[in-house]
């Protein structure tokens, strides 16, 4: 399943070009898995409270096109493998008028109590319903 996210661009987020600051694009996101997260019905409060930790192993990064000031992106989200262990996402930033702009492949680790440990068999299976092969 491909998750979709849009959020406007606003200045306090831009570098001096009016482009949207390379920190500002992991924020964007996070903000997109978190999203999409919710909508799996597994928000990070509830893994929190299951004692279940996401961590960032890696992200590749591709910079296509320039972000601009004001301008309303769309984030496409999506698993595209997952196990008991690790979680792969690829993540597409979108400009309003259809460009991609960005592009990110991240690694998640899954942990308790700051320690990688394997997630339970019924959140593993929940998490892989949502894994999209992109064609």
């Amino acid at each position: 399943m491909i998750f979709e996210y849009k959020k406007k661009i606003y200045g306090y987020e831009c570098d001096i070009y009016s482009h949207l600051n390379n920190a500002n694009y992991l924020m964007l996101l996070e903000a997109a898995r978190s999203e999409a997260m919710e909508v799996m019905d597994t928000p990070l409060a509830k893994l929190l409270q299951m004692g279940i930790q996401f961590f960032v192993l890696r992200y590749e990064l591709d910079y296509l096109k320039a972000v601009e000031l004001e301008d309303t992106v769309l984030v496409r989200s999506w698993f595209y493998s997952t196990n008991r262990i690790k979680g792969l996402w690829q993540q597409e930033i979108y400009n309003s008028r259809g460009d991609l702009c960005f592009v990110a492949h991240l690694t998640v680790v899954y942990a308790q109590n700051g320690k990688a440990k394997r997630l339970p068999p019924e959140i593993s299976d929940h998490f892989l319903k949502y894994v999209h092969l992109e064609s």
